[in-house]
């Protein structure tokens, strides 16, 4: 099982220095990635718990983001090219890329040029939003409605500009006659793609199997989620006539990561679970659960300052005793 540290560059508080120190612990514990995330504007009708829809869209959750609208949040998309130079082993990404914030050329052409400057460790990660005021904001408001086809039109630009010298396309959101935008990047035929958790497995095996995608990110996945999500998908493969595409699949989730002295309530409760917050072998027994059930990555994620007041200190141990003591009794079983 590989890990990858989620940087909490979206909370209330938080420094360049800390980000600097997390990243610098991830390299020397070989990490095998740091991802930052994407979040553009928090409405002031959050604080308030008035937005539209819960945080992601997902009923476990109050329509409500973790983070008040006066935080000093960092945008995740700048720290990409600062993560670059930082590190020299370490994979970088952003989970998750919502795409209708950006033009399609300008982000695959960007794109290429941070896997210049990394020399090849980068992981992209797309999705398409979800959060009505968050586009309105990015001047993308006629967009939502048709989201997902800006996710596709981006996945077919991103492959065109990365492997064509020129290139053309003629669609909803993007319409330009043959251009070159640059260098390409260093890693061939393309840096690998993830994509956000769709949990309808036909449109999931769909996308895996027409983009030839590397990757799936999910967020706070249970092992009985895992397990409902790999067999149709599976299945939805093998009739689309690529049978080995899931075992090939890096199959991936965002956690809330905090080891605690106390065992945590590990009772199910949806997203909203416990699954790597608790004592170190209810993390261990969790993760031995979560790499049955083909999680082959955690994407450890600080908790929330707003939540629990965790000091970035305590992450930076936690992170060495996951790395230490914890995960070789995972890699054990």
């Amino acid at each position: 099982m590989k890990l990858a540290l989620y940087l909490p560059n979206f909370r209330d508080r938080v420094t360049v220095s800390e980000l600097e120190e997390l990243t610098a612990l991830a390299e020397e514990l070989d990490f095998d990635s740091v991802w930052t995330l994407d979040r553009i504007v928090v409405p002031e009708a959050s604080d308030r718990q008035e937005l539209q829809y819960p945080f992601g869209m997902m009923e476990a959750f109050p329509p409500a983001l973790p983070v008040a609208a006066r935080g000093g949040w960092l945008q995740g998309w700048p720290l990409i090219p600062w993560l670059a130079a930082k590190t020299t082993k370490v994979r970088i990404g952003m989970s998750i890329t919502d795409t209708p914030y950006r033009a399609p050329g300008v982000l695959a052409a960007e794109l290429a040029t941070v896997d210049q400057l990394s020399n090849g460790r980068l992981n992209v990660g797309v999705g398409s939003g979800w959060m009505p005021e968050e586009f309105a904001a990015a001047s993308a408001s006629h967009i939502f409605p048709k989201r997902h086809k800006h996710v596709r039109e981006t996945l077919e630009i991103m492959e065109g500009i990365w492997t064509n010298e020129l290139f053309e396309y003629h669609g909803e959101f993007a319409d330009f006659d043959k251009c070159g935008f640059g260098a390409k990047p260093v890693q061939k035929p393309r840096p690998p793609i993830f994509f956000s958790g769709l949990k309808d497995p036909k449109r999931s095996a769909n996308r895996i199997a027409k983009y030839n995608l590397e990757g799936w990110i999910g967020i706070q996945d249970t092992p009985e989620e895992l397990t409902e999500w790999r067999g149709p998908i599976q299945r939805e493969l093998e009739e689309l006539g690529k049978p080995d595409a899931m075992d090939n699949l890096e199959l991936c989730s965002m956690y809330w990561f905090l080891i605690t002295d106390e065992e945590t309530d590990q009772a199910p409760a949806g997203k909203a679970s416990n699954i790597l917050v608790g004592t170190a072998a209810q993390i261990t027994d969790n993760l031995k659960r979560l790499k049955e059930a083909g999680l082959t990555m955690p994407l450890l994620w600080p908790p929330f300052q707003s939540i629990v007041d965790v000091p970035v200190s305590k992450t930076l141990d936690d992170m060495k005793q996951l790395k230490e003591e914890i995960l070789p009794q995972v890699e054990a079983m």
